[in-house]
């Protein structure tokens, strides 16, 4: 690695993880582009279903099976994209491709002209998802090869998720800060979000870490995404990274309706959003130094456990829980840090050792991470809202039954997912056990 890369551990940093005083800038620097990615990916999947649902009078059912198709199809060519980013040695240069499509279709979405449809909505969404692909994928196979022994890549990715929570937390707040209304609030964000991406993405792009000297593939298309999914150990990660991705993702997608349906306290929507990301910011150091000693492996089933416990009980809410629910957002967004930082740290140990052994195929595992990315969000949208209106739940309609199916919906069905990840996680825990990814 260069010697601008990342050099640890040596002091602490600001965010509360070791970094040395030598590459503290540039990590920072790399991980300034995290905070606007994160910034669009929070209304992309938590505002835009109750905006078109709500706001401009599309049906939960249109509204999911949209979401569903878009992001399939927009999913579809995130493999495509990692395996060009294999192809080209310029990460920077291929992010820079992507950010003018983030910006436009993050406008566009947010900011839609009056009485648009189904059709407006899965263009934009597929646009907007298109550039946040060509973006992230090059960015996070950017930092997979900056670190160079595990506890290094677990900082690296935990400073990255630290910017990105702070997105985070700015696009759960602002919507109500900006305006009373949902649509005028939105509409404002996308356009705050154009400059503070351009700020953002200069800094990475112009101050971000060198990494190690990699090669280019020469594969075809075909063979290199197949050569990707024929290393066993990344498919069964993959597979734990599905099954509690859609755990997470179902909440995410159902969360405000939750809120003011069943607690009926829509004014603290805002506010249960930011401190369950904040709680996710806060705990990210803390996750860094428990999987040091546990290893990341036994920190991540420790995570699922939590989460597991704090969802049985928001299933037991109802009106008047609101304090009860603050407490379930700080709980759960201490599980959150272990979700961002860790499968990625895991991800990043796997392929080091690969390029160790003279493999090329960071661009293309993170495009197979994308992929799956998605595809839990399109089916935690395209599932559970035609689900809940097929249960009988419709927005602000607060009838027994169809509060009894969506507080099912919010919590217990993620239970039950994140059981099954869990249950994965240990059959194959052997497996996944290769050097360095219990260190």
């Amino acid at each position: 690695m260069s010697s601008r890369g990342v050099a640890l551990p040596a002091q602490a940093v600001s965010t509360g993880l070791e970094v040395s005083k030598s590459g503290r800038f540039d990590v920072m620097a790399y991980a300034m582009l995290g905070l606007p990615l994160a910034f669009a990916a929070l209304p992309i999947y938590v505002h835009v279903p109750r905006l078109y649902a709500e706001g401009l009078g599309l049906s939960l059912a249109a509204v999911g099976a949209v979401l569903l198709l878009a992001r399939v199809l927009d999913a579809l060519t995130d493999p495509l994209i990692g395996w060009c980013a294999d192809r080209f040695t310029s990460r920077r240069l291929s992010i820079a491709m992507g950010l003018p499509l983030l910006a436009a279709g993050m406008v566009a979405l947010l900011s839609p002209p009056a009485q648009v449809g189904a059709v407006w909505l899965a263009v934009v969404v597929f646009i907007v998802t298109l550039g946040y692909s060509v973006v992230s994928i090059n960015y996070y196979a950017w930092g997979a090869e900056l670190g160079q022994e595990p506890g290094e890549r677990t900082r690296v990715v935990a400073v990255r998720e630290q910017f990105a929570l702070v997105g985070v937390v700015l696009a759960a707040a602002l919507p109500s800060l900006l305006a009373d209304d949902m649509l005028t609030g939105l509409s404002r964000l996308a356009w705050i979000f154009v400059p503070i991406l351009a700020l953002a993405a200069g800094l990475t792009l112009f101050a971000g870490p060198v990494a190690a000297l990699r090669s280019k593939s020469s594969a075809p298309l075909w063979r290199g995404l197949r050569g990707a999914l024929a290393h066993r150990p990344f498919v069964l990660l993959l597979l734990v990274f599905a099954a509690n991705g859609i755990a997470s993702a179902i909440p995410a997608t159902t969360v405000l309706f939750f809120v003011a349906d069943v607690l009926d306290a829509e004014a603290w929507s805002g506010g249960f959003l930011v401190v369950y990301f904040v709680a996710g910011a806060a705990s990210l150091p803390l996750w860094v130094r428990i999987s040091g000693r546990i290893g990341k492996l036994h920190a991540w089933m420790a995570s699922m456990l939590l989460a597991m416990v704090v969802f049985v009980w928001a299933w037991t809410l109802g009106v008047g829980d609101s304090w009860a629910f603050g407490l379930i957002c700080v709980l759960s967004g201490f599980a959150l840090g272990a979700d961002l930082a860790l499968p990625p740290s895991i991800l990043a140990d796997m392929l080091a050792r690969d390029s160790a052994a003279g493999a090329t195929r960071t661009g293309a595992c993170f495009g197979w991470w994308n992929f799956v990315t998605k595809a839990n969000l399109a089916l935690a949208a395209g599932l559970a809202l035609p689900l809940l209106g097929l249960l009988g739940y419709s927005p602000g309609v607060r009838g027994e039954e169809g509060l009894l199916a969506l507080a099912a919906v919010y919590a217990l069905v993620p239970v039950a997912l994140k059981a099954l990840a869990l249950a994965l996680l240990v059959v194959w825990r052997t497996e996944l056990d290769f050097e360095g990814a219990l260190q």
